[in-house]
């Protein structure tokens, strides 16, 4: 199949005084970086980092103009590569998708074979992304926590964030998995959708940063999976139980961690980074095969908000502002 001479896309741009701009942009499809496959995008979502790239945040778009999106699924248009051939239905995700490489806000991507994913046969390729970069991060922390020997019987999970894409389906997984899910969330109007999707208990944001400034608190929690970063990892951590495990993948609170090393050296509790982006690709196709079987979250619709190219801006916004509740995925 023969690429169009132009393609529509999502574009950041720098002016020469500094300010950044995000718009609907027609771009030529020469432009597409070099790599193996080339995918006409059906669908993408909106992550935290895509906000961060849509508005030009150095740490992550370091090079304008740029598309954001790292997350997209489509079909496969043109390849030199024998294990994805024309026609293949496919995911992407992580790598340099959207940071260093044009992302998945955008009619065609062009990438390397060894950053995609075939789709497995229990999941649409809407449903993909409905799970994304998101859902992925969230079955990495289950999955560290388990190995980290975090079965249900060892007490309460606890999940920040959860109202968010990471901590939505962190809840489903292991609610379906059979934890005891808490939530922490400062939506206070999310609260019968948390217990709705899996969460056996709701403690507001606020209440739960409120705990006395010691280096312990009272061991409460098995474990848990933390979205959030700052204060609330830390907060967390202090709580854990003996020879638990806090997983963290995400710094929307703050990239400090304002704490002692005792929970660490007293109660010997395990802190697991989740890195996404460059999860080895046996663990990306074992996780995402588990993803559309055992663990795909029964819920996965719930809280979705399905969008257009034409709705980006006003969505970057929104949940820049911490106004999303669950997945924003993108109708290409």
């Amino acid at each position: 199949m023969s690429l169009p001479a132009l393609y529509r896309c999502c574009l950041v741009n720098k002016s020469s005084d500094g300010t950044i701009s995000l718009s609907l942009a027609e771009r030529q499809t020469v432009e597409l970086p070099a790599g193996d496959v080339t995918v006409q995008v059906q669908w993408s979502s909106l992550n935290y980092k895509d906000a961060l790239a849509a508005t030009g945040n150095p740490g992550i778009t370091r090079k304008f103009p740029h598309v954001p999106g790292i997350d997209a699924a489509g079909v496969v248009i043109q390849s030199s590569s024998a294990g994805f051939p024309v026609g293949t239905e496919v995911i992407a995700t992580g790598h340099e998708l959207g940071v260093e490489r044009w992302g998945g806000w955008a009619q065609y991507i062009r990438v390397p074979a060894a950053w995609l994913v075939k789709r497995p046969a229990t999941l649409t390729l809407e449903e993909a992304m409905t799970i994304g970069t998101a859902g992925f991060t969230a079955a990495q922390s289950v999955q560290a926590l388990i190995h980290a020997g975090m079965t249900p019987d060892r007490g309460p999970v606890v999940v920040t964030g959860a109202s968010g894409g990471v901590g939505s389906l962190a809840v489903q997984i292991l609610s379906q998995l059979g934890y005891e899910v808490t939530a922490i969330s400062g939506k206070k109007n999310q609260t019968e959708w948390l217990k709705e999707i899996g969460a056996r208990a709701v403690i507001n944001r606020e209440e739960f940063l409120t705990a006395p400034n010691r280096p312990l608190l009272a061991a409460t929690w098995a474990g848990g999976i933390d979205t959030v970063g700052g204060m609330m990892l830390a907060t967390l951590l202090k709580g854990v139980q003996h020879r638990g495990c806090v997983t963290a993948c995400g710094v929307v609170g703050g990239a400090d961690l304002p704490l002692t090393v005792f929970p660490f050296i007293l109660r010997g509790i395990t802190l697991a980074g989740i890195d996404s982006a460059w999860c080895p690709d046996e663990s990306r196709l074992e996780i995402w095969n588990r993803l559309a079987t055992d663990w795909k979250p029964k819920h996965l619709n719930a809280g979705k908000t399905v969008i257009t190219l034409d709705d980006v801006g006003p969505a970057v916004e929104n949940i820049l502002k911490g106004g999303v509740v669950g997945r924003t995925v993108i109708r290409i």
